[in-house]
Order: structure tokens, then sequence, then C-alpha cells
């Protein structure tokens, strides 16, 4: 299955680096500062970013008609 990894924080390295041992491929990466690969090849998009990102992580996934989980915690103040 080829990954697109939507946030590069504690859970986008470890989804990273146990879809590798699955023998998954990571074909995209997006991160505030850092973008590598190409999303159109991803089967699936893995969103963990923060909130203020996640939005339009996921409008750019399903843009490209790219199915989404989305991870992101912390949408409320309390």
């Amino acid at each position: 299955m080829k990954i697109a990894l939507l946030g590069y924080g504690k859970m986008g390295k470890m989804i990273n680096s146990y879809a590798k041992k699955r023998k998954h491929r990571i074909c995209f990466i997006l991160d505030r500062d850092y973008e590598k690969g190409s999303l159109i090849e991803a089967d699936v998009a893995i969103n963990f970013s923060v909130p203020e990102s996640a939005v339009s992580n996921i409008k750019l996934a399903l843009e490209n008609k790219i199915p989404v989980v989305c991870g992101t915690t912390g949408w409320l103040n309390r």
C-alpha cells in the first residue's frame, strides 16, 4: 500500500516506521515546513497534523480522490 503522511510529528514518524516494517511504502510526507514525494501516488492519506492544518490537509487529499484516515486530536479548547 502507498501511504501519504499528513503531519510528521510523533504519530507520523511512528506510522512511517510501522508501515515500512509491514512492507508498505510512504510516497508522500507533508509537515509544516516540509514536503516530500508525490501525493497523487497514494492509496490512502493518514492525517495526524495539528487542528489548524488538518482541514486543509484533508481537503487536499480528498480533492485528489485519496481516502483519508484522520487521527488529529485537540480540536476543542478546554
